[in-house]
């Protein structure tokens, strides 16, 4: 599997750039690269839990699909070992839209006569993003009232996934 490219390219909130061409077939991307994210429910999603527990961002950033997956696997992972299959509700509250791409510049022995460089750079899909605002929410659990400290840890494991400060806010 090919290495990942280091986040700090990626994480500023800034307008991504859309190509224009007067050749309309080359106006968008055109594969989405596919997302890790495997649900964005779990837990009971019929019943009603009395607390609700939020993940908030503390900055504007835009974060990685293979990091939401990351974080709910290990949020989920804990609500279940804690509460059971049915003691919970998670809930995945950002969707990764933004597609992330790449120009990758070949270097070394005869790279010259393989790269384009920069002409016509518009980079090939690598991976996707969710643009996430300062203040919105990225998870929301939904626990009884006894088991508050559990979805508290919960979404406190799952701020250490994400690459921006966190907090986490209760509402009855």
């Amino acid at each position: 599997m090919a290495k990942l490219r280091k986040f700090s390219a990626y994480q500023r909130l800034e307008r991504p750039y859309t190509r224009k061409s007067k050749y309309k077939e080359k106006q968008y991307v055109r594969a989405f690269p596919n997302l890790r994210i495997v649900h964005f429910d779990m837990g009971d999603l019929q019943r009603e839990f009395p607390l609700k527990i939020d993940l908030i961002s503390k900055r504007g950033m835009q974060v990685r699909h293979n990091a939401i997956e990351s974080a709910r696997l290990t949020t989920n992972r804990y609500l279940e070992k804690s509460l059971g299959k049915k003691g919970y509700n998670l809930k995945i509250r950002i969707y990764p839209h933004h597609v992330l791409r790449e120009n990758p510049l070949a270097s070394g022995a005869g790279a010259d006569r393989m790269s384009t460089g920069m002409k016509k750079s518009f980079g090939k899909p690598i991976g996707a993003a969710a643009r996430v605002q300062e203040g919105q929410i990225l998870m929301t659990v939904s626990v009884p009232k006894t088991a508050r400290k559990i979805g508290v840890l919960a979404l406190k494991r799952a701020s250490y996934k994400v690459p921006m400060p966190c907090s986490i806010q209760e509402s009855a």
